[in-house]
């Protein structure tokens, strides 16, 4: 494994993404496993482990920061630590149409689920504190003003927000430096490429979720493919038939690309930004050995900046579906 910086802090270049373990992706992994895969990825050099106080299962809402805290809990300061605030789910607001995340960063609100995040996770210190979506009632100053505060307090070493925009950054940034930008982003969804710019000004470093379109992208998936109660991508639009076939060139390039370089097709989907940026830190999840082994492979695949842009120009060119969380023009 080899390592990187997002602002002034140095995380692995691939790290784990832990919300699929128990939130959102059907039944939840088993835990005994779970701490395995966990400690596996520590043993690969692997440094960077990301959870949220609102992933949770049927039985806990909380489960995934419990069960990252445990598994961590030998290694705690070898790895850096993730969570987020800042959100809460009402499902009732399905039934009218809505979304059911709630938005509430109101500095109580903060401090409540700061604590109760180092309580759950074992630990009395964060390594990084997302706010997990911006507070359209809350300025972006006031959320900032009590990240110095818990910095100062010890309780949490840096900060980031999470699918922010630049005017979000600016402002954010200008009363408490951020280190990480969360946003979603991979060959399908490039819109946020629009910061990079402001990023690399501000020396801030931006952490990739959903670097695999939510698995499209490794190719392990096709037409036929059916999702469990309770997996959300059973509603995703790159997982229906029609996505499949309008994603055929696109899976058909990563193939190729793979072949080219004696990879798998996940592989280069984060290769490609690694070796876009270097502040770029994808944080892929899985709940699977090998799939952990493959992922961190990615770290060793070299491609050159002119190999970058013809893959970005080939991008341009190439039809692809609707997916989830990004809107098309």
């Amino acid at each position: 494994m080899n390592y990187r910086k997002i602002g002034n802090l140095t995380v692995s270049s691939i790290g784990l993404g832990c919300m699929g373990m128990s939130h959102a992706y059907g039944t939840p992994g088993d835990k005994v496993e779970m701490r395995e895969l966990i400690a596996a990825a520590v043993d690969m050099g692997i440094t960077h482990f990301d959870t949220a106080e609102v992933y949770g299962t049927p039985d806990d809402p909380h489960d995934n920061e419990k069960l990252v805290g445990a598994a961590l809990a030998p290694y705690r300061n070898k790895v850096v630590l993730a969570t987020k605030f800042g959100i809460h789910f009402d499902m009732s607001l399905l039934k009218q149409g809505k979304s059911p995340v709630v938005c509430d960063a109101r500095p109580e609100t903060i401090r409540r689920s700061v604590d109760a995040s180092l309580q759950r996770l074992g630990t009395d210190y964060i390594d990084l504190y997302y706010q997990h979506r911006v507070d359209p009632k809350i300025p972006a100053e006031e959320v900032a003003g009590v990240m110095s505060e818990l910095i100062a307090e010890g309780k949490i070493r840096h900060w980031g927000i999470s699918e922010a925009t630049e005017e979000d950054i600016r402002r954010a940034h200008a009363v408490c430096p951020l280190t990480a930008v969360q946003n979603r982003y991979s060959m399908m969804a490039r819109a946020y490429e629009a910061l990079f710019p402001v990023l690399e000004e501000l020396n801030i470093g931006f952490v990739a979720f959903s670097p695999f379109a939510n698995g499209v992208l490794t190719g392990a998936y096709d037409a036929s493919s059916t999702f469990e109660a309770g997996d959300m991508r059973a509603n995703m639009p790159q997982f229906t038939a029609a996505a499949m076939e309008e994603n055929a060139a696109l899976l058909g390039l990563l193939h190729e690309l793979a072949a080219e370089k004696g990879a798998t097709s996940g592989q280069i989907a984060l290769a490609w930004m690694l070796c876009k940026k270097p502040y770029i830190a994808p944080i892929p999840g899985t709940r699977k050995r090998a799939r952990l082994i493959e992922n961190a492979g990615a770290a060793d695949i070299a491609l050159t900046s002119e190999e970058v842009a013809a893959i970005d120009a080939r991008l341009e060119s190439i039809p692809m579906s609707a997916v989830f969380g990004i809107l098309r023009n």
